[in-house]
């Protein structure tokens, strides 16, 4: 069994997380306030001493302790400490994502220091919640008016009003950027990203008000037996170390995750002559990661590990060698080469991705780089200069302009041949790809299962309509259209269009939204309600037909992808043909929701939306 002790956004990601599982787990929270829905775990509430806590673990057999609670609440974590140190059972800290330190705000360590940062100031904002009024009243005596906001519930206002604060004081917490009060200062904690912190700064900042923040607290560095995560795939990865069992798949990393680790350990060679066994590695979600590396002659690498996901590139070696590059980028600029590539600002060092042995080439048009670019997508080269680019800002070696990174593959060349890359005009090896930098495994048995629980779930948060997407990218692109509807309502089909249309139909659901991407859209106007490439490749002959019926007239013999289709057709054709796709999606669709009503939205790459 896990423990998880949450009432934050952290808390809310754990769940998620650990949802996945199927598996039943305890969440824990001071109030039982938060709103939030639970398949497989069960709430529990009320503060919890050592005694209360040890205690609790013993009874339910908790194997595993996850501290995803404010980072504030420092004698929970000690007592989380305390209690895992005494039962031998492991704990995960779920950390916040913390942005640098701005020199231009006022930091502080203690509550205590405030008075002599806010004189002449007589006015203060207190956004540090209702625990710390108290800490606070004492300003009060020195003729500073204090506001309080808080939570606008009816503890959070009673315990304010316990601890001496008066109604004219209390503003309440809707939004970061909303500023309640006129006051001269604010008082911030240091609540990372997730908890607003940078809005409020900017709030604060275009109001003219001083700004003072109260560091967080720095206890951790004491719990070195503690696993630090700070996101959802870090968190996955460790309860999959540490309680193995609590998943039936396990999850693994892309190639592009395991370029970017080896590119890692290869600079932190050549600039600092340091080794180590792991490497951080900063994900496009913006977490990190500890990813395992090794040492050749010239180059590191990184093992590619699959997890439990069927891949051929699983335990292949990837590479990658480094070298000073005092020269001008070689790329000669051009409107289909990313600029990225070769930064012009002479201030920042330049990082240069090249591909070599094993690493294929792009030969025919329609992806991220042009034909005769190594076959390395975007999102990899980003990861690799976002992380190179951190270590060059802090090395201490003059290293030049940047470095030259150049990765290969040994033996890419021939495993791509039993891949997908010939058949889309990648030639000479693998490519490195993955927009996630993690690759989560599903049999089809375990996602369809999955599928019926998010979508049970969403039942449940009485969701006017549920949304069902295909992934992480097209479910940004639609939330914006349903800003009222709860986390619960989006959910993820992967390609089990069909599947996830009859669980619908199952749960009596009356209103589903369907977002579609390009891709997967011309492969279901066509009929396939699984859209997985083992199943179902794109139809040119079909897309012929769909062009005629939309009167556009256009030559599709050399694509290969279906967003080429959108760059070919004239803008005033792109809302007629769209309609076409729809028209053919809702025809195999709709029979699988008949007492339902579906709605449509085709999405192409720029996150352009499409309905009838």
């Amino acid at each position: 069994m896990i423990l998880v002790f949450g009432g934050t956004t952290e808390g809310r990601k754990a769940v998620e997380v650990l949802e996945e599982g199927g598996k039943v787990f305890y969440y824990s929270t001071k109030t039982g306030e938060q709103d939030i829905i639970l398949h497989n775990g069960q709430c529990i509430d009320g503060a919890l001493d050592g005694e209360a806590m040890r205690t609790f673990c013993q009874e339910h057999d908790i194997r595993l302790i996850v501290d995803a609670a404010h980072p504030f609440a420092s004698q929970l974590h000690q007592t989380i400490a305390q209690v895992s140190d005494s039962l031998g059972i492991p704990a995960i800290r779920y950390e916040r994502i913390y942005p640098p330190r701005d020199p231009s705000i006022t930091w502080i360590d203690d509550y205590k220091e405030l008075a002599s940062h806010l004189s002449p100031l007589t006015t203060l904002l207190a956004t540090t919640g209702v625990q710390s009024i108290a800490k606070l009243k004492p300003l009060e005596a020195e003729g500073i008016k204090v506001y309080y906001r808080i939570l606008n519930r009816e503890s959070s206002i009673a315990l304010a009003l316990k601890q001496g604060a008066s109604e004219e004081q209390l503003c309440y917490y809707e939004d970061p950027n909303d500023i309640p009060v006129n006051a001269e200062a604010i008082l911030l904690k240091e609540s990372g990203l997730s908890g607003g912190f940078l809005e409020k700064v900017e709030a604060a900042r275009a109001r003219g008000m001083k700004i003072i923040a109260l560091k967080r607290p720095e206890g951790f560095m004491v719990y070195g037996s503690w696993f630090m995560v700070n996101g959802p795939y870090g968190l996955r990865r460790a309860v999959e170390k540490l309680l193995p069992e609590f998943y039936a798949l396990h999850s693994g990393l892309t190639t592009g995750t395991c370029a970017t680790a080896a590119a890692i350990a290869a600079t932190l060679r050549l600039t600092k002559g340091e080794m180590p066994d792991e490497v951080p590695v900063i994900l496009p979600n913006g977490e990190t990661i500890m990813v395992a590396v090794g040492y050749g002659d010239g180059y590191a690498y990184c093992i590619k590990e699959a997890g439990d996901d069927p891949d051929v590139t699983n335990g292949i070696e990837v590479r990658a060698s480094v070298e000073v590059n005092h020269g001008d980028c070689p790329h000669e600029q051009s409107e289909a080469t990313d600029q990225r590539d070769c930064p012009r600002d002479s201030h920042q060092p330049q990082v240069e991705i090249l591909g070599g042995e094993g690493v294929g080439v792009f030969t025919l048009p329609g992806f991220d780089f042009p034909p005769g670019e190594p076959a390395i997508n975007k999102a990899p080269r980003e990861m690799i200069r976002q992380n190179i680019m951190k270590i060059l800002l802090q090395a201490p070696l003059s290293i030049g302009e940047g470095l030259g990174v150049r990765l290969s593959v040994p033996q890419g060349a021939e495993i791509a041949r039993r891949t997908f890359n010939p058949r889309l005009g990648i030639e000479g090896g693998i490519s490195i790809i993955g927009v996630s930098g993690i690759v989560k495994p599903f049999s089809e048995e375990a996602f369809i299962d999955s599928i019926r629980k998010c979508m049970t779930v969403a039942q449940a948060s009485g969701a006017e309509r549920v949304v069902i997407n295909s992934g992480g990218k097209s479910e940004r692109f639609v939330k914006a259209l349903y800003p009222a509807l709860p986390q619960q309502a989006f959910v993820e089909y992967g390609n089990y269009i069909g599947e996830t249309l009859k669980i619908a139909h199952e749960l009596d659901i009356k209103n589903i939204t369907l977002g579609v991407m390009l891709g997967k859209a011309v492969k279901l106007a066509a009929g396939h309600l699984d859209t997985h490439s083992r199943k179902a490749t794109m139809d040119k002959d079909f897309i012929r037909q769909m062009l005629a019926e939309a009167g556009c007239d256009i030559d599709i013999s050399d694509i290969t992808l279906a967003r080429e289709i959108w760059e070919k057709l004239p803008a005033e054709k792109l809302q007629t043909f769209a309609n076409t796709i729809i028209r053919h999606c809702v025809a195999h669709c709709s029979p699988l929701l008949p007492n339902g009503t579906l709605t449509i939205l085709l999405i192409d790459d720029e996150g352009t939306i499409y309905s009838l």
